[in-house]
């Protein structure tokens, strides 16, 4: 949701932070600011708008300090102001804060700290925290041991919701002390530097040693000693994991926008994914999972819960695990799983899907879900990410750092990963004919090299992107495996082009969309199921006869005088397509929001990892 970065060390604090704010943008755009020590004191700036005015603002090259913290935000309370904006300071300006999350009950301890002579200048929650801390630090004698780190604790136990924090204080000006809940934190260590980020993007420049903490953890960092505590303040031990991410996979790499890297970074993507699972001519390797065939004959249904993008995968995924396992499987967007109360019990298997694996409402469902008895497992890009802790297990897919607010890569590669994990249920399970599995494995083998000949024929998209980019609504329609491709092509379009767009199975035209149908309205079709070419036509046929420009993605044998427009794919099977039909729409979405002039890789009102539900 909003982005945190810290650094404390022997080098001038804030060209690595603001550094650090401009690879953690994507995370949130509409304010940023910077705070270091100064001597004996905290000097804070601030600036509503992106990192590169809060770069540009008088004074900031003037900080000298070399422990700091700095923030990029996405608002969730009070209107984008420099006010509002982190980082946020304490009355007496001696403690100072960022903040990733929310703080469910800011009214009650706001009226609390009120009551004890604390006033407010924000509209934010997060203003609380650091007025919170100097309440507690001035009722710690002053030669309490680790007072400040006791003094953050206690304020951490009175906040609810989800919060990364990290703190600086004028009067231990040596330290930082971070702690997190439900949000995302990690410290890198070089030497005696230490380094504070919301993800790892943000300091893999600087170091690949990086500790993750867990929820309810808090850390001290000294320059020559870093100390981590558990939620009952007793010291405890951190593994330090190596991160084997290219820094540089973090940068453009000489594509004008991250999004259009990341739609070409798809078949190294895949093909790593792939590699993890999938040798040619062997079964899949799924050994980190203990799911034995006795448990999987005894599951009634498997439910893949998760949000926007990687529900869409999980629709995508759903024909393949029911055809070659023959358990039914229900796909939840996992803000409405809860609360719609699922039955489900210890012969449920639920399939958790976040990129980032700190997507709030997909932890909460997940959380839930071990509490009724199931087993659960973990899709994600990001190891070590509170999801995959939460998970009875995790499978992850190897796209890389994804940095464009809109989902590409870890899409198809989420995809491809829950396909061979369909295989290898149905491998456990013996249920199905050797051939088709073997097929279906040959052909995701060749799925990286079909990507690339999607990927060398853009003319006609980048021609067809600038016949559409001022429309105001478009359709897409598919059928089977196909419609679940359109939904996730009609998000990618909403996403960054800000045109309205809704998709619809192709035979559900006739029953009320089709009265959207007139004169220039563009319709989206996919046809890549051979038994459904001819119904499919005629679908596209009927919004033809009532005006519409179409454009046609597909892999089968079509009169191309039957469609003005007509983009070809390789061949796959149906089960496979959406790997391959999604992308040429992704590029379409890409240049028709290039066309209007947009920002592409930060859409208006959009996070990237959103961290709270």
């Amino acid at each position: 949701m909003c982005g945190i970065v810290g650094y404390l060390g022997n080098s001038k604090a804030s060209p690595i932070l603001i550094d650090g704010l401009l690879k953690l943008e994507y995370r949130g755009y509409d304010s940023a600011g910077i705070a270091t020590i100064e001597g004996n004191k905290i000097t804070c700036l601030k600036h509503k708008g992106r990192v590169k005015e809060l770069q540009n603002m008088e004074g900031i090259n003037s900080l000298e300090g070399s422990i700091g913290i700095a923030h990029t935000r996405w608002a969730t309370h009070g209107k984008p102001s420099s006010t509002n904006a982190h980082p946020h300071l304490d009355n007496s300006n001696t403690f100072s804060v960022v903040h990733n999350g929310i703080i469910e009950n800011y009214n009650e301890l706001k009226k609390f700290l009120n009551n004890a002579g604390y006033t407010f200048l924000s509209e934010t929650d997060t203003e609380v925290i650091p007025n919170l801390i100097h309440y507690y630090y001035s009722k710690e004698d002053i030669n309490t041991t680790n007072r400040f780190a006791k003094s953050v604790r206690r304020a951490t136990q009175d906040l609810k919701g989800s919060y990364a924090i990290a703190v600086i204080s004028s009067l231990e000006p040596d330290k930082i002390i971070v702690a997190r809940k439900d949000s995302p934190l990690v410290i890198g260590v070089k030497d005696n530097e230490k380094y504070i980020a919301s993800d790892i993007p943000a300091i893999l420049e600087y170091t690949n040693n990086i500790y993750i903490l867990d929820d309810g953890d808090l850390a001290e960092l000294l320059p020559e000693k870093l100390t981590f505590y558990d939620k009952d303040f007793n010291v405890v031990s951190k593994t330090l994991k190596t991160i084997t991410w290219d820094a540089k996979a973090a940068d453009k790499n000489g594509y004008e926008h991250f999004m259009l890297k990341e739609i070409y970074e798809q078949p190294t993507a895949i093909r790593e994914t792939i590699g993890t699972r999938l040798n040619e001519g062997k079964k899949c390797d799924f050994s980190d999972i203990n799911i034995s065939k006795d448990y999987l004959s005894k599951i009634s249904r498997i439910y893949i819960v998760a949000c926007g993008t990687a529900m869409h995968a999980g629709l995508a995924v759903k024909p393949i695990f029911e055809r070659l396992i023959k358990i039914p499987v229900e796909v939840d967007v996992a803000s409405e799983f809860r609360y719609r109360e699922p039955l489900i019990d210890e012969h449920s298997l639920i399939i958790c899907i976040s990129q980032s694996g700190e997507t709030a409402d997909t932890i909460a469902a997940l959380k839930n879900a071990k509490e009724c008895g199931c087993k659960t497992i973990a899709v994600s890009n990001v190891i070590g990410s509170s999801i995959t802790r939460e998970a009875d297990y995790t499978i992850y897919t190897h796209a890389g750092p994804e940095i464009a607010v809109a989902s590409t890569k870890a899409y198809t590669s989420q995809i491809t990963l829950l396909a061979l994990l369909a295989i290898h249920f149905a491998e456990v399970l013996e249920l199905n004919e050797n051939r088709m599995i073997q097929d279906l494995k040959d052909e995701i083998l060749e799925l990286p090299s079909k990507v690339n000949i999607v990927l060398e024929n853009v003319d006609l998209i980048k021609d067809f992107a600038k016949k559409i980019y001022k429309e105001k609504d478009l359709f897409f329609i598919g059928r089977g495996t196909d419609y679940a491709a359109t939904m996730e092509a009609s998000l990618k379009l909403k996403e960054i082009s800000y045109i309205h767009s809704d998709s619809y199975q192709s035979g559900e035209l006739k029953h009320g969309p089709i009265a959207l149908i007139e004169d220039d309205v563009t319709v989206v079709g996919i046809i890549t199921d051979r038994r459904l070419v001819d119904k499919s036509i005629s679908n596209m046929q009927e919004v033809i006869t009532r005006g519409a420009k179409t454009l046609l993605v597909t892999n089968q044998e079509i009169d191309n005088k039957l469609f003005p427009n007509v983009i070809n794919i390789p061949k796959v099977h149906p089960l496979l397509s959406p790997v391959l039909s999604i992308i040429p729409l992704q590029l379409l979405a890409y240049y028709v929001s290039k066309e209007k002039g947009l920002d592409v890789d930060k859409p208006r009102n959009l996070a990237k990892s959103v961290t709270v539900e």
